[in-house]
């Protein structure tokens, strides 16, 4: 058998392996209660969502006094559906205003503890997907979802001096008039790719380490952009229905926002889940692959 012969059978035998992954997947969610761990997801996150982003912008306020609050809010919030994004930033903008440096800080810290609490419900939800049971004891996995919070804040703020440096750095070269600037790239929406990394390592953290069960990263990749694909799929699918059909203003009234962002969080943690499953499911058909 030849080479090229070699590489489409073992293409083709790869290709049936992640379609029987991702048709069991969608069983095993079902089977495994995947519609109440991602309500579990989606309420501990939307009460995490603030006190998270209050301890961002608290630690943007000490390590760096140059850096735009107001960005950081855009940066958390960039990948988001404007129709979604808005009433938050909205909120938050009017929190930012009202507090000074210190309350912020103070704020801050005693919000890492109730943000951990979203981190923790996603944890859950991967160590049913991975390892059914977490043996280790409750202060190594409260421990673990703070430093969560801690590090993603703070990579957050690395992220946003970075991206929005990039102006300023552009704004050097062409003073140097040496056309060192790659053409087209001012037009390359800088705020919004740093939230898709941003969402990606995000999502390949938590598979890798809350779990507790140690996979390569290529392991967990194809859940994870499967995750990423769906999210940007559905919210587009979510926008569109709000935006043309929806009659949540008629029905919740001046609720209509709260409600659909709810949703909105409902339906990714969905996602999230199903994403979870199917790394999980995969890398069971992998192992039964390599010892038939």
């Amino acid at each position: 058998m030849t080479k090229s012969a070699n590489f489409d059978v073992r293409r083709s035998i790869a290709v049936n392996l992640y379609l029987r992954a991702f048709k069991d997947a969608i069983v095993r969610f079902d089977d495994k209660k995947g519609w109440q761990r991602s309500s579990h997801i989606a309420l501990s996150m939307m009460f995490a969502l603030f006190p998270f982003c209050i301890f961002v912008l608290a630690l943007a306020g000490v390590s760096s006094s140059g850096l735009d609050s107001q960005k950081v809010i855009n940066l958390v919030f960039g990948a988001w559906p404007d129709v979604f994004a808005a009433p938050i930033v909205k909120e938050l903008s009017a929190v930012l205003h009202q507090s000074d440096g210190k309350t912020l800080t103070f704020s801050g810290l005693l919000a890492v503890f109730f943000a951990s609490n979203g981190v923790d419900a996603i944890r859950v939800s991967i160590t049913d997907a991975y390892r059914e049971v977490d043996t280790r004891p409750f202060w190594k996995t409260r421990l673990l979802c703070i430093s969560f919070v801690v590090a993603g804040g703070g990579i957050l703020i690395a992220v946003a001096a970075f991206l929005f440096a990039i102006p300023l750095y552009l704004d050097l070269l062409d003073a140097t008039k040496m056309n060192l600037v790659p053409l087209g790239f001012r037009d390359w929406k800088t705020p919004w790719l740093g939230a898709l990394v941003l969402l990606i390592i995000a999502l390949v953290a938590c598979h890798k380490w809350l779990p507790g069960v140690h996979r390569p990263v290529k392991d967990l990749l194809p859940g994870v952009l499967l995750t990423v694909l769906l999210w940007f799929l559905i919210a587009k699918i979510f926008e569109t229905y709000l935006v043309h059909f929806s009659t949540y203003s008629v029905t919740y009234a001046g609720l209509a926002g709260i409600v659909a962002t709810q949703l909105f969080m409902y339906l990714m943690a969905v996602i999230f889940v199903y994403g979870a499953e199917f790394n999980g499911r995969l890398a069971e058909l992998k192992a039964k692959a390599k010892t038939a």
